[in-house]
């Protein structure tokens, strides 16, 4: 499992030009879920991403976590994040696509 996070002050998905979802300050997390990921990997990314503490405060500009601030978090499926193109130019199926992963593309 891996993430990218990025600290937004607003994010949005659209999908076929309607917006499915959206969020004010917080994070936008791009989440890629491999084979043989579970709960356990799930809680541990989840914690680690709600604690990262890169938010400013009075005293920091990086010292506050999403949780202290009381932001969102928009996650966003990126089954790319998972490939793997260190022996070749076609990642391997590890990842978990699209309709396997809970959506059925065309």
């Amino acid at each position: 499992m891996k993430a990218v996070v990025q600290r937004v002050s607003s994010a949005a998905v659209h999908v076929d030009g309607d917006e499915v979802a959206a969020i004010g300050p917080g994070l936008l997390v791009l989440l890629g879920v491999e084979r043989g990921d579970g709960p356990a990997e799930v809680e541990r990314l989840a914690g680690k991403v709600a604690k990262l503490r890169i938010f400013p405060d009075d005293l920091k500009p990086m010292n506050t976590s999403v949780l202290d601030t009381a932001g969102a978090a928009l996650v966003v499926s990126q089954f790319t994040l998972a490939g793997d193109v260190a022996k070749g130019n076609r990642p391997p199926l590890r990842a978990l696509l699209p309709c396997i992963a809970g959506r059925t593309h065309p």
